[in-house]
């Protein structure tokens, strides 16, 4: 019985300071997300649209575009997190419209900023390109009806979340929460979504094409280019590597933490079930990351 109380108490303790750790990773990551993200993805914003070089760039379209949507991941999904975490305040259960509305925001928003991020590689690649015919996909009319066409399609899609998030007891805490209430949709969200959409076809698209643009920089030096765009395609190629191989970082926690959970979530041992809490809060923290780190850093 001693050693049974023993066991007890120590599990009571691993929870405490399990759930205490949570709530401080979640807290001060946040926080710097909020802190450096923001202004930094403004900053982004005024360097692109104030530089003529840039601003006659179809790439740095995508990228001004990207920082838009970024801001908005911030505000809805670090800005909450921290609010929630540091002050016990939680919107979404208050609400059913905000329930609704964060999560229809945060999928708009992290949908768009990521095949922002692709098309601004791909886009790179075809304007680095030796063969004109490909060249002529890079053009900011095609941009432009590519990204509004972008910015329709996640926003149509994204009112599946609207429609299926509620406000619920959670069958693992017990607490309201806001939460998916359908089943089928659950499953495409926790085994294809999370999994796929949200990090190794994004990954996948950025690292190659973002490698073939790399590849077509290192022969621009042989070709009869402009020494100003020479140099504008290189800064861009180099930007966009450096945001390619930190997303690759941030989003693989991401998504490893996304591919177990669905398989241990239903564990009864309550310090199983605080560890995995922990490990999703920084998952979440440094899945933002992302989004705070400026391209232009």
């Amino acid at each position: 019985m001693c050693a049974q109380f023993q066991s007890i108490e120590m599990s009571a303790e691993t929870i405490a300071s399990l759930n205490f750790a949570s709530e401080q990773v979640a807290i001060y990551l946040n926080l710097f997300n909020l802190i450096f993200g923001i202004p930094g993805e403004i900053l982004n914003i005024i360097v692109f649209v104030s530089l003529k070089t840039f601003r006659e760039s179809t790439c740095a379209f995508y990228l001004i575009t990207m920082s838009f949507f970024n801001i908005g991941q911030l505000l809805f999904g670090s800005l909450f997190r921290f609010v929630t975490s540091g002050y016990g305040i939680d919107w979404t259960i208050m609400s059913v419209f905000w329930c609704k509305f964060r999560t229809y925001i945060l999928q708009v928003c992290g949908l768009t900023s990521m095949t922002c991020l692709c098309l601004a590689t791909i886009d790179q690649y075809f304007a680095t390109c030796s063969r004109p015919r490909w060249q002529q996909w890079s053009n900011i009319k095609l941009v432009r009806y590519t990204t509004a066409i972008t910015i329709i399609f996640w926003s149509i899609f994204a009112i599946l979340y609207a429609v299926y998030y509620d406000i619920i007891i959670s069958p693992v805490t017990g607490n309201l929460t806001c939460m998916n209430t359908n089943s089928a949709f659950d499953r495409y969200n926790s085994y294809f979504h999370r999994i796929v959409m949200l990090g190794f076809l994004p990954n996948f698209i950025t690292a190659l094409f973002g490698f073939l643009a790399h590849r077509n920089i290192s022969y621009l030096a042989y070709r009869t280019v402009p020494l100003v765009r020479r140099e504008l395609d290189k800064q861009l190629t180099k930007m966009l590597l450096v945001q390619v191989i930190f997303n690759i970082f941030a989003l693989l926690l991401f998504n490893i933490v996304s591919v177990i959970v669905p398989y241990i979530i239903t564990s009864a041992d309550p310090v199983v079930m605080a560890k995995l809490q922990f490990v999703q809060i920084l998952s979440y923290c440094i899945y933002y990351l992302y989004a705070a780190v400026s391209i232009n850093r």
